[in-house]
C-alpha cells in the first residue's frame, strides 16, 4: 500500500510495466497494455457522510489492504455477470491543507482498477471517460461505530444515548467506523452516501445500516421497526428534557462549576445516570431549603383556644 501527498482523481491511467505486473497477479494469462483499460476511483474518505458516519484514517488504511483484488459491480447487485472491473492497487491519499468537519486532515482511499477491453465494455469505458459513470460506493464490514461524544459503540443504546447529527455542548455527534474486518465490493451507483465517494456499511459482519430498506418487503417486521423507532424518538426527547433538568439543578447546586463543563458531563451520562444525578440534586436542594409548613389562621386560633380552655369559666 502506497502513501502519497496528493493525486488527481477520475482520469484514465497510462498502463506502465509496474501496473501490468500488479494486474497480472489477478489474471489467468499475461495481459498487455493494449488489452487493458485502467482508471482511478475515490472509494471512501474520512469526511462525515450523509449517514453521520465516517472512516477514520486508520480504518482507511485497513480497507486499503482488503480492497485489493475486489470486483467492481453495478448498484451493489452481486453476480458474476455484473462484474465490470477489478482493483489491482490502492493507496491512502492525504491532503495537507484540507480539514474535515471533524477537524482532522482530509484523506481518502484511492483505488486503481482495470478492465479487459472487449466489445461489450466499450460503452462503459466511454461513460467513464465522459464522466457519466463517476459515483462509486463500497460494501465493507467494520467492528464498531464509535460515538464521537462518549466513545462507546453508538449502536449499543444501553451505553450510548447520543444521536448522529445532533449537537451536544457545542460538539457534533457522528460515528467513527473502526476495525475494518472485510471489504466485499465496490460499485458504480447513482447517488452515494458519502458526498465524495459513497459508502454502504455493514456492521459486525452483516447488519444492514438502513434497517427500513432491509425490511421493506417484510410488512410485519417493518411495522414493528417503525414502532420501535417512534418509541426511541420519544426516549430521546425524554433524555433531552432530563439533561435540561440536570443542568438547571446543577446550576443551583454546583455554583463553582462552569456551564459548559456541566454540559460536557451531562452529554456523556446514560439515562439512568442522569436520573440518579437529578435525584441527588433534588435531595441536596431539599436539605438546603427544607419546606416549612405554615398553619392556617383558623387552626392557630383553635390551638390558642384549646390552651386557654382551662382558664375559661
Amino acid at each position: 500500500m502506497d502513501i502519497v501527498k496528493q493525486t488527481d482523481m477520475g482520469q484514465p491511467l497510462t498502463v506502465e510495466e509496474r501496473d501490468l505486473a500488479l494486474i497480472n497477479r489477478w489474471s489467468r494469462k499475461a495481459l498487455t497494455a493494449e488489452e487493458v483499460y485502467a482508471f482511478a476511483v475515490r472509494l471512501c474518505d474520512n469526511e462525515i457522510d450523509r449517514d453521520g458516519e465516517r472512516f477514520p484514517e486508520g480504518t482507511l488504511e485497513e480497507l486499503a489492504e482488503r480492497f485489493e483484488g475486489k470486483s467492481g459491480i453495478f448498484d451493489h447487485q452481486w453476480s458474476a455477470k455484473g462484474q465490470a472491473a477489478r482493483i489491482y492497487r490502492t493507496e491512502v491519499v492525504r491532503e495537507e491543507n484540507v480539514l474535515t468537519r471533524a477537524g482532522d486532515r482530509y484523506c481518502y482511499l484511492k483505488g486503481y482498477a482495470y478492465m479487459v477491453r472487449t466489445e461489450e465494455n466499450k460503452g462503459l469505458i466511454a461513460e467513464i471517460e465522459g464522466g457519466i459513470k463517476r459515483e462509486v460506493s463500497v460494501g465493507c464490514a467494520v467492528e464498531r461505530a464509535v460515538c464521537s461524544i462518549c466513545g462507546e459503540d453508538i449502536r449499543d443504546r444501553k451505553k450510548c444515548t447520543h444521536t448522529k447529527g445532533q449537537v451536544y455542548g457545542g460538539r457534533l455527534c457522528w460515528a467513527d467506523l473502526a476495525g475494518a474486518t472485510d471489504a466485499y465490493e465496490w460499485s458504480f451507483v447513482a447517488v452515494p452516501a458519502q458526498p465524495r465517494a459513497g459508502v454502504i456499511k455493514r456492521m459486525g459482519g452483516g447488519q444492514e445500516n438502513d434497517l427500513m430498506e432491509y425490511l421493506k418487503d417484510q410488512p410485519v417486521l417493518l411495522s414493528r421497526a417503525k414502532q420501535l423507532e417512534e418509541e426511541a424518538a420519544l426516549g430521546r426527547k425524554y433524555l433531552e428534557r432530563l439533561r435540561g433538568e440536570v443542568l438547571r439543578l446543577g446550576g443551583i447546586c454546583e455554583k463553582g462549576v462552569e456551564e459548559h463543563i456541566r454540559k460536557s458531563i451531562a452529554d456523556k451520562l446514560t439515562g439512568e445516570e442522569l436520573e440518579a444525578l437529578r435525584d441527588s440534586y433534588q435531595k441536596r436542594l431539599e436539605d438546603r431549603f427544607p419546606l416549612t409548613v405554615q398553619l392556617p389562621r383558623h387552626t392557630e386560633q383553635a390551638e390558642m383556644d384549646q390552651r386557654d380552655g382551662a382558664f375559661l369559666i
